[in-house]
């Protein structure tokens, strides 16, 4: 296994002597091992009160150590431990005096590791699986002893008795489901199912067991303190200089508009662009809500005739966020040559937004998407960043939102991406089509808040599709556009399932906007969840 790692600084965080009052003194970092659920890994434990983030998994124990971890977790992950250049880790990790949780590819890659034996199963097992637990002293404390999880695996961990490794839990068809390794100041802990998915009921309750029960955590990641530290360490870098907060309108910006504003106060100005991408009446919302409730210093700058020219005969997906991306960037320098004493930039970057990107700390994750706010900023743009919600995921940018008091009007709006309606138009974007996506988004908008699921969806929109159909209306043939509507649900926005919507609320969709929206004579509904689609078409 691999021991000489590249050095890399994983957190500008101390992690020292545990303080309560601190909400990242309890850390237990995942590693990385390439599974997809990984990121849910650090949710649950997030959700248990427990400060959770994520790392490469070859990380140096060195650089453990200076974290000052409660425990480890190791994820699963696609890959066979006898594949060349699977994902190792430093063992030395395991000397560090703190319990370690493998997971799937994680327990195989230590219990390799520790002595043990690991074999092609008989068959690749994925979907559920019956587990019977045989010691529920530590790891399956207060789980039933036969309940269900979620396997994915092609091999199995073999020979335990040579390593001293115990089996704890085990399915009918894969013996070691649940191992425990506890000598020479290792504690080691493997599963080979997934507690962190949905699909295992039981899931939390075993990782909420290793925080718990087996690191001895206490459950100090809350709101109120991250909201506290969090101002404290705003008002200790900005000083007495003025930070410019770029503004969408969108529950990220604008709790972190609340959030330095009650730091800074009117050191604090506001940029709205109005880049013609907006949905309707956005650019009046964002005026009454921060001018009026928030009094900030806000400056609207519209650029709507860069933004359209700049789209003008592109189509590719990636081109337009490109082009979006740069010209934001360009309004932003404009903006800040008015604004005396600007030296930071303030953004909602999400940590999705950075895993997506492919910027996350362990390196391994698939640039899915790429955003104007993560990894697009020049070198020479002139601004120090600040990115306050960088290590939240969105439903932790909420509750940070009811701790600063931000109006629930804003606070539950269903995201909005950064490129607007340029990825809601496939195809190549005209001021005509915005207007006819504008119209059905804001139709699908009041029948989704008319039935009372608009707190019950996590995103609901419309999206104009570069298909044409027959239709037939009053005495005449059409031939006239193609509307998705697509509405999910989703905890984390990593993940996520297509919306069962009642068929009399989509019949209301479908009917208002063929009849009220002038150059649509066909509405589809889109039943794709994610993954394997992404929650935006584009």
């Amino acid at each position: 296994m691999a021991q000489d790692m590249a050095s890399t600084k994983p957190s500008d965080r101390p992690h020292t002597a545990h303080d309560p009052t601190d909400p990242h003194s309890e850390i237990v970092p995942v590693l990385d091992c390439g599974g997809q659920t990984m990121q849910l890994i650090a949710r649950r434990l997030r959700e248990a009160g427990i400060y959770s983030m994520i790392q490469r998994s070859d990380i140096s124990a060195a650089e453990l150590r200076a974290m000052n971890p409660k425990g480890i977790v190791l994820s699963g992950g696609p890959a066979s431990v006898f594949e060349e250049g699977s994902p190792r880790i430093d063992p030395e990790i395991l000397n560090l005096g703190v319990p370690v949780l493998g997971i799937c590819y994680g327990m195989q890659l230590v219990c390799q590791h520790l002595g043990a034996s690991i074999t092609p199963a008989d068959h690749r097992e994925f979907g559920r699986a019956n587990l019977e637990i045989r010691d529920d002293s530590d790891l399956f404390g207060a789980v039933p002893q036969r309940t269900t999880v979620w396997m994915s695996h092609g091999d199995q961990v073999t020979d335990l008795a040579s390593a001293n490794i115990e089996t704890i839990a085990s399915t009918p068809t894969c013996p070691q489901a649940g191992v425990r390794y506890s000598e020479n100041g290792v504690r080691f802990y493997g599963v080979q199912f997934h507690p962190e998915v949905t699909h295992t009921p039981h899931g939390s309750d075993i990782i909420r067991n290793f925080a718990y029960n087996i690191c001895g955590c206490t459950g100090t990641w809350h709101m109120a303190e991250f909201a506290e530290n969090e101002i404290e360490r705003i008002r200790e870098r900005v000083g007495s200089d003025r930070v410019i907060c770029g503004l969408s309108g969108g529950v990220d910006s604008s709790v972190v508009a609340a959030l330095l504003h009650k730091a800074i106060g009117d050191q604090l100005t506001c940029v709205f662009v109005d880049n013609g991408l907006l949905r309707k009446n956005e650019r009046q919302l964002v005026e009454k809500t921060f001018r009026d409730h928030f009094k900030v210093d806000l400056r609207v700058m519209d650029a709507t005739e860069q933004f359209h020219a700049d789209l003008a005969g592109i189509t590719d997906p990636q081109e337009k966020r490109r082009r979006i991306g740069h010209r934001f960037v360009e309004v932003f320098k404009e903006a800040a040559e008015s604004i005396q004493g600007a030296k930071f930039l303030a953004q909602g970057t999400l940590y999705p937004d950075v895993i997506e990107s492919g910027h996350g700390h362990s390196g391994k994750s698939a640039n899915i998407k790429l955003h104007h706010n993560v990894g697009g900023l020049p070198e020479d743009l002139g601004f120090e960043l600040i990115e306050p919600v960088r290590e939240l995921f969105k439903d932790e940018v909420r509750k940070l939102g009811e701790v600063l008091g931000v109006p629930d009007a804003i606070l539950w709006r269903h995201p909005f991406p950064g490129p607007g309606l340029a990825v809601r138009v496939l195809g190549e974007v005209k001021p005509e089509k915005l207007e006819v996506i504008r119209e059905c988004d804001e139709i699908v908008l009041e029948e989704i808040i008319a039935a009372d699921l608009y707190r019950q969806t996590s995103q609901v929109f419309a999206v104009l599709l570069p298909v044409q159909s027959v239709g037939v209306m009053g005495d005449g043939r059409t031939y006239e556009n193609v509307v998705a509507v697509r509405a999910v649900e989703t905890r984390d926005f990593m993940t996520a399932d297509w919306a069962r919507i009642p068929f009399d609320v989509l019949a209301r969709i479908s009917n208002r906007i063929i009849n009220e929206v002038r150059g649509v004579n066909r509405v589809v509904y889109d039943i794709s969840s994610k993954p394997p689609a992404t929650i935006e078409w584009e």
